[in-house]
């Protein structure tokens, strides 16, 4: 009877042990569960970059990203040095990368998974030749195609999946554009089934490529305009849409249905009387910021900033106010909280960081750190990338103050620090030349 209790006691306490075995495995299993699903999570929330600066005003909405960084930067994921030259930027959809890139003779556009390995490669033009050679336009992507304009002026859609050629057409060529001595630089705009690009001259001013097939939907009448190297930005005001653009002379805004041209603002004329060379000052390059039925237009080289507002049917425009601190050259600038931030323009080769009032122009602050660049924002933080010397600012978007919480520099890649850098995915992509270098910005989950 005896060895009958013992043997009961026995089993008693392995039947405890296994059902303790199996709450911990249970917890294991639940805990490790939960640590991939966070690890994932900041990809499985992270919004397409369908374009270039993201819906071209380069604001990116993600969450739970560093608010600062070690002294020698974000930890680097991976690099690749054979994307080809360029300085355009990429965009990420569904997991893969696409870039375009020039190498021996040819524009073409990349594919890439998210570990930066090749998935395949697509040639649409020849390779720009002449001053900073290398490919400029960041592809945009609708419905499932690529669409991009090379260099000297093609306009051009790739199959997204399988990197095939669908067609292209030598617009600046067949509608007598007016280019710049540094090439097109324009990211194309897609609204409606038309993919928009502005080859400027005589002939035309902007026009409409149908998607499906590249075909003629509408050509705009001309301004008599010279090229400039600008992204158009697509403006929704009471429930219509407009195109703005910007050449040489005018901002602009393009019916996107019928390509009539609304209206003209003359931005060349609008100086600050600062006895500036105004012929530099049909380099423009920055694509409008756009808020409700105001936009704001900068250029460079000594010219200034205008911000615009449309009138109550939105066929014309009025300037609310002017500012010869905020001329940016070619990095642009970005709307956050009602204020606007980016660099201005003292040299080719320095400039300072400003914020001014949106509503007012008044400014904030001007501070002198490195030289001028590009700025994209996310999670409250400004990405400053100087151009000279490839230095990565995280800096705090408040108007008390240019603060630079952590910086590093980008030594990876070769030529000027021109791309603007991408988020997506709790990752900073940073193109510099024929190198692409992916750093993980996520920060570290609470273990509370």
């Amino acid at each position: 009877m005896n060895e009958l209790i013992e043997i009961g006691i026995i089993i008693h306490q392995e039947v405890n042990i296994l059902q303790s075995s199996k709450r911990k495995m249970r917890c294991y299993f639940f805990l490790m569960a939960g640590m991939l699903l966070w690890i994932a999570l900041p990809r499985a929330l992270a919004e397409d970059v369908l374009q270039w600066r993201n819906n071209r005003d380069g604001i990116y909405k993600e969450s739970g990203l560093l608010k600062s960084w070690p002294e020698a930067g974000p930890k680097l994921l991976w690099n690749i040095d054979d994307v080809g030259d360029g300085y355009s930027s990429p965009i990420i959809v569904k997991e893969k990368i696409y870039l375009t890139g020039a190498k021996d003779g040819s524009e073409f556009v990349s594919c890439l998974d998210i570990q930066g390995k090749r998935l395949w490669r697509t040639e649409y033009a020849s390779a720009w030749k002449l001053t900073y050679p290398g490919a400029r336009t960041t592809p945009t992507f609708a419905d499932g195609r690529l669409f991009a304009v090379s260099a000297d002026g093609v306009a051009a859609c790739v199959d997204s999946e399988s990197g095939k050629l669908i067609w292209k057409v030598n617009a600046w060529e067949k509608y007598q554009g007016k280019s710049g001595r540094w090439g097109i630089a324009e990211s194309p705009l897609v609204v409606d089934g038309k993919m928009i690009c502005t080859p400027t001259g005589e002939l035309t001013t902007m026009i409409a490529l149908n998607a499906a097939d590249g075909a003629l939907a509408w050509k705009s009448p001309s301004l008599n305009d010279t090229g400039a190297y600008v992204s158009p930005a697509l403006l929704e005001y009471n429930s219509k849409k407009q195109i703005i653009g910007v050449a040489g002379k005018f901002i602009f805004g393009v019916d996107p249905q019928n390509g009539q041209i609304i209206w003209s603002f003359d931005f060349l004329e609008t100086s600050v009387d600062n006895n500036a060379d105004s012929g530099a000052w049909r380099t423009n390059c920055n694509t409008p910021v756009c808020k409700n039925d105001m936009i704001f237009v900068t250029g460079g080289n000594n010219h200034c900033g205008v911000l615009l507002q449309l009138n109550k049917d939105a066929t014309g425009v009025n300037l609310l106010w002017k500012s010869g601190l905020l001329d940016n050259h070619h990095g642009h600038v970005v709307l956050v909280d009602g204020y606007l931030y980016g660099s201005n323009w003292i040299s080719n080769s320095s400039g300072n960081w400003v914020c001014l009032d949106w509503k007012t122009g008044k400014k904030m602050y001007e501070k002198e750190w490195q030289t001028k660049g590009s700025i994209i924002y996310d999670d409250g933080m400004l990405y400053c990338y100087e151009e000279k010397h490839g230095n990565l600012a995280l800096v705090k978007a408040t108007p008390d103050g240019f603060n630079v919480i952590s910086s590093f520099i980008i030594e990876l890649g070769s030529e000027m620090h021109w791309a603007h850098p991408v988020i997506s995915g709790g990752l900073l992509y940073i193109r510099h030349g024929n190198a692409l270098i992916a750093y993980d910005i996520r920060a570290a989950k609470s273990s509370k």
